[in-house]
């Protein structure tokens, strides 16, 4: 009798362990190390300044798009609790996994059904964007939902959420080639992510989650619609009070005219040049090269005002053939 029940037991655990390894495999094979997240990040995008610091162009790659890493305390305290309110309420307390999402993830496969994406916390989002490829990262298979949640909780092992946080804003895209927040900032309102206030913080932290759909310049309504719905969450979890929600709702956003301007065109060309010839394109679009010039841009553009005042005047000048006169040069 106890001969005929161990091996029943072998004959049911025997399958068990078979499954477990096949699955273990399946999970942990090529599974990349949370050691290398930093080195996955974007190309960092190089800058052009004014001899006093001030931007006048910045470089990037054409494939990529704008990257300028900052450090988290020069973020803003609304755009870091607009990002958590919005992707991950319960950021700094969670493992770094959503256990719910998983839960519902295995249901629904159980199921038949094709796990969705969404629901994902901000630790599973910078694991499944820095170090699953490509083809995996577009799979909706309950295999890279739990591959993207063990890295996760590797992930959170590994840095602080600080550290998490600060690489999550500094390398989410938020469309219009803007690869994190203060490439956010300057392409949607033309400013430092340091100078942004509730409103812009608020309208930027909607965007990750379909960059397309709520493009403040291509689709103002359903931007605007985010943007309440961001507020709202923010109110919800006691980071702002609903007078705050309020007057940051009906704000009047000045958006860029011109993403990324250049300024002193001219002469910023004329560096450009002389860095490829002297260090070549992939340097500056991925190691963020930071050049510092002679020109100072006040005078810059007092010079270009006061050229562009003469040359008026010599066209207009009364009792004399109407000049063609139409370009300059101040030295």
């Amino acid at each position: 009798m106890k001969r005929r029940t161990r091996w029943t037991l072998v004959l049911v655990l025997a399958p068990i362990a078979v499954a477990s390894i096949l699955l273990s495999r399946l999970l942990l094979t090529d599974l990349p190390s949370p050691d290398t997240l930093y080195e996955h990040r974007s190309g960092i995008s190089s800058r052009i300044l004014d001899r006093h610091g001030r931007i006048l162009y910045e470089i990037t790659d054409p494939h990529a798009g704008h990257h300028t890493p900052v450090p988290l305390d020069e973020i803003p305290l609304p755009c870091r609790q607009a990002t958590i309110a919005t992707e991950d309420a319960n950021f700094y307390s969670n493992p770094g996994v959503d256990i719910l999402g998983i839960i519902r993830a295995l249901w629904i496969n159980v199921q038949g059904g094709e796990v969705l994406a969404g629901g994902s916390t901000i630790t599973q989002q910078l694991s499944r964007n820095l170090l699953l490829g490509p083809q995996e990262t577009s799979e909706r298979t309950l295999v890279r939902k739990l591959r993207e949640s063990i890295l996760a909780w590797r992930i959170a092992r590994t840095y602080t959420k600080d550290e998490v946080l600060a690489l999550y804003l500094n390398e989410v895209n938020y469309g219009n080639l803007a690869y994190g927040i203060d490439a956010a900032a300057r392409t949607y309102f033309g400013k430092t992510v340091a100078e942004l206030g509730l409103a812009e913080c608020t309208l930027l932290a909607g965007l990750p989650q379909a960059p397309a759909v709520y493009d403040p310049l291509a689709s103002p309504d359903e931007a605007q619609e985010r943007h309440q719905v961001v507020l709202g969450l923010m109110m919800d979890q006691g980071y702002i009070s609903a007078e705050e929600s309020r007057l940051a709702a009906q704000e009047r956003l000045q958006f860029a005219a011109t993403p990324f301007p250049i300024e002193a065109p001219h002469f910023v060309m004329y560096v450009r040049a002389w860095l490829e010839r002297e260090f070549g394109l992939e340097p500056l679009h991925t190691e963020g090269l930071v050049i510092t010039t002679t020109l100072d841009l006040d005078l810059q553009n007092t010079a270009v005002r006061i050229v562009r005042r003469h040359l008026e005047r010599l066209a207009q000048a009364e009792d004399s053939p109407v000049h063609n006169v139409n370009n300059a040069a101040l030295v």
